[in-house]
């Protein structure tokens, strides 16, 4: 009998009986370590702050980021095991280890807990007090999300874009940098933004009745449109703020030629604008972080953003 997902007799094999090196790989898979990109915000401070040259600042925001990548793979491997049977029958999450079975759930509630425990061993009195506190309650909510906020409508994209925030203030609290309010706004609109992109790339995927609900989640189909109107304002309302941020007098004590950072706005209202083409056309991973990682215009305006803060200063 034709298995009802597509997969071959030998692929079920596979999964069935893996291999030394296949289970290797599906413990590294389950870390997913493409995500750590997001941790990568624990140094955007530093870098606005103009200390990516002081040694201290930039070793303190590497051992953030190390410990903000233990526990985000912690976070996964707990959500794939609440997820499992939703993710068995999804047309791609189907194949990550836990659903494929590569993994056994008994596996990752003792890996999960490991996981974070050397989160906060590399935290622990090498990073300020702030900072751990902060890396606590990313875990907590991280949990809470994973066990039932995602089925909330709007308060699940609220927390999202919360979490990408909150590694911004890590980023600050482990580096000891400058705290920004306009950072902070900024920070909560673009992030909000890319939280509802990948809701709206969920919602599009569906299949059936404008009425039905996307599994584990408080949307329906016929959310997409309202989905995707939050989204781009969102992102948009990120620029307004960056371009009041250039128009204060907070940004001449960081640089000489303010003006210049006025070629940021169309950059990102270009970025913001493409990413929701992208997905209006069907062409957005239903992670909005590996859309941006694959898509070379990302790396294009962020290389013309660095130059345009460069002459910035």
């Amino acid at each position: 009998m034709p298995d009802p997902l597509g997969a071959s007799p030998l692929a079920t094999a596979d999964i069935a009986a893996p291999g030394p090196g296949t289970r290797v790989l599906a413990v590294v898979r389950a870390m997913r370590p493409h995500q750590w990109v997001k941790n990568l915000l624990v140094f955007v401070p530093v870098v606005l702050d103009h200390k990516i040259t002081h040694v201290e600042s930039m070793l303190h925001a590497a051992t953030a980021f190390a410990a903000f990548c233990c526990a985000a793979s912690s976070a996964y491997v707990l959500n794939d095991i609440v997820d499992l049977e939703a993710d068995r029958r999804h047309a791609t999450k189907r194949f990550r280890p836990f659903a494929a079975g590569l993994l056994s759930p008994t596996f990752g509630l003792v890996f999960a807990p490991v996981l974070l425990a050397i989160g906060f061993a590399l935290s622990w009195g090498t990073l300020p007090a702030s900072f751990v506190a902060l890396l606590a309650v990313y875990v907590v909510l991280t949990a809470a999300y994973s066990l039932y906020l995602k089925r909330v409508a709007v308060l699940d994209v609220l927390l999202l874009a919360g979490l990408y925030t909150l590694r911004v203030l890590a980023g600050i609290a482990a580096a000891d940098v400058r705290f920004s309010t306009w950072l902070l706004a900024f920070s909560t609109f673009l992030f909000l933004s890319l939280a509802f992109l990948k809701r709206y790339t969920e919602v599009s995927a569906m299949d059936g009745a404008p009425t039905e609900q996307v599994r584990r989640r408080g949307y329906l189909r016929a959310d997409r449109e309202w989905l995707g109107s939050m989204g781009g304002a969102s992102g948009y309302l990120s620029v307004l703020v960056l371009a009041l941020y250039i128009n204060s007098e907070q940004v001449v004590a960081l640089y000489r030629r303010p003006l210049a950072l006025w070629l940021i706005c169309p950059l990102l209202l270009f970025w913001i604008g493409r990413m929701w083409l992208l997905a209006y056309r069907g062409r957005v991973h239903d992670d909005p972080i590996v859309a941006t990682v694959r898509d070379p215009s990302s790396y294009a305006v962020g290389a013309l953003v660095a130059v345009v803060l460069y002459l910035a200063l």
